[in-house]
């Protein structure tokens, strides 16, 4: 099965449309299947205070609500980022934060639902996505397999099996010891549904262990440069990680196989290399009885199997041998 990759443009773009259109392009370039914004409209409140890590990248003087008003693209703007991704043959999809930016996604028509971990608790929210039959991506960072039953009823389970879950770690960076992929099994256990993440920490190697664990989606954020101010880039891929992301899951999907052991076509020339027939281990005459001192296993493969030696040993001899030459079967 071949993995979503989502390269998690989110809003690092700054509030730039330029800095926004070359991450669709990094997306695209680096070969992700779907670039991902966040479209809010209210959804903070002039009391919100920031998280911690947002108090360490960003002025932590300014209140959320004005960090994420200079970071905030509006309507028209992610229009023009969807016309473009289709343009240049990249899937859009963006991440609402409030009812009316579930109205206005819908309108320009992505193809799924993704409810961040934040809004798993949101009920008028999660109730306007329903109404338009799409598919879900679900993180589920914060929560516990109780609030995610919960969750999932309300999403309309088990009739409504559509959707898709993210072990997720609501941290940036999240230290290693907190990603739990183990939890991205038990989810798929309990549900039978697909799993993946959505990965929020510093290197390539969590999304690769979990594609090899069986993960059929990757989110991971991106941006152009780690050092540029915001509260998401230092927990970002910079264009280069995310080829080399990329590459690598594509690697491990092709390494993954069918489960089905057999030779492989690429080792089959091998086989007369590296395995071993029975030889001669010293001269032997004409007559003679072969013992475990005269014979042996060596390479090539291609006389008699080793895995006949029992069968040989106290056989006479057909012929003369030479020490080394492949003892015949006659």
């Amino acid at each position: 099965m071949r993995t979503i990759i989502i390269a998690e443009a989110g809003d690092n773009h700054n509030g730039d449309m330029n800095l926004a259109y070359r991450l669709i392009d990094v997306a695209k370039e680096a070969g992700a299947d779907i670039v991902k914004f966040q479209t809010s409209v209210n959804s903070i409140s002039k009391y919100a205070s920031k998280a911690n890590y947002q108090l360490q990248t960003t002025n932590p003087d300014e209140s959320q609500l004005d960090m994420v008003n200079k970071l905030r693209l509006g309507f028209d703007n992610y229009r023009k980022l969807k016309e473009y991704s289709d343009r240049i043959g990249i899937e859009f999809l963006s991440t609402p934060f409030d009812v009316e930016s579930v109205r206005f996604l819908n309108d320009i028509g992505v193809n799924y639902w993704k409810i961040p971990s934040g809004d798993t608790t949101n009920l008028p929210y999660l109730e306007e996505m329903m109404k338009y039959k799409k598919p879900f991506l679900v993180s589920t960072g914060m929560n516990t397999m109780a609030d995610i039953d919960t969750l999932m009823k309300i999403l309309g389970f088990p009739k409504n099996r559509n959707m898709i879950l993210l072990q997720c770690t609501t941290e940036y960076p999240a230290p290693y010891d907190s990603v739990n992929l183990n939890a991205m099994l038990a989810m798929r256990d309990r549900y039978g549904v697909d799993v993946g993440i959505s990965d929020h920490t510093m290197g390539i190697e969590v999304p690769i262990a979990a594609v090899a664990m069986g993960a059929v989606v990757v989110e991971k954020h991106i941006t152009l440069d780690k050092n540029l101010e915001g509260p998401d880039h230092k927990a970002s891929l910079e264009p280069d990680e995310l080829k080399r992301l990329v590459a690598s899951i594509r690697h491990i999907e092709a390494a993954m196989g069918d489960g089905v052991k057999q030779v492989q076509p690429c080792e089959a020339g091998n086989i007369a290399v590296a395995r071993k027939s029975i030889v001669a281990n010293k001269p032997i005459k004409k007559g003679e009885l072969y013992t475990e001192e005269n014979i042996a296993t060596k390479r090539p493969g291609t006389g008699v199997s080793a895995m006949r030696w029992h069968e040989f040993i106290g056989r006479k001899a057909n012929r003369d041998y030479e020490e080394d030459e492949l003892i015949e079967d006659v």
